[in-house]
């Protein structure tokens, strides 16, 4: 890298690594924590998602140069949050938000507003 030139900052590649973060830890305790199968089944799904999308976000944010490509990223982030923040609060404490289809349908959208924006670079 030349000197004096950084990548620009980008809260959302950071936001990203700590969702891979938190998704090994809540992937550890549903293994080493949780003693019902289906729980440790929907826990496990839950930090599959989160830990993908949260390389994903680490590594496309800094990439993001045009105003759509951070809605799309944007978006991943909401919806990887609601999709695997539903599931988690429902097996870990009871709590049932029903938002978890919202939250995969955002991904979805985030995509492919993510594919637009690729496209028209």
């Amino acid at each position: 890298m030349l000197e004096g030139r950084h990548p620009p900052v980008s809260p959302l590649a950071a936001v990203g690594a700590v969702l891979c973060a938190v998704s090994i830890g809540l992937a550890a305790y549903a293994a080493h924590g949780v003693s019902d199968p289906k729980a440790q089944a929907a826990l496990q799904n839950a930090c599959l998602y989160a830990f993908g999308h949260g390389i994903a976000l680490a590594a496309l944010a800094p990439r993001a140069r045009q105003a759509l490509a951070l809605w799309a990223l944007r978006l991943l982030l909401l919806g990887t949050l609601l999709f695997s923040g539903s599931i988690a609060l429902h097996h870990l404490a009871g709590i049932a938000t029903g938002v978890a289809p919202a939250g995969g349908v955002t991904m979805m959208l985030a995509w492919l507003l993510w594919a637009v924006s690729a496209l028209r670079r």
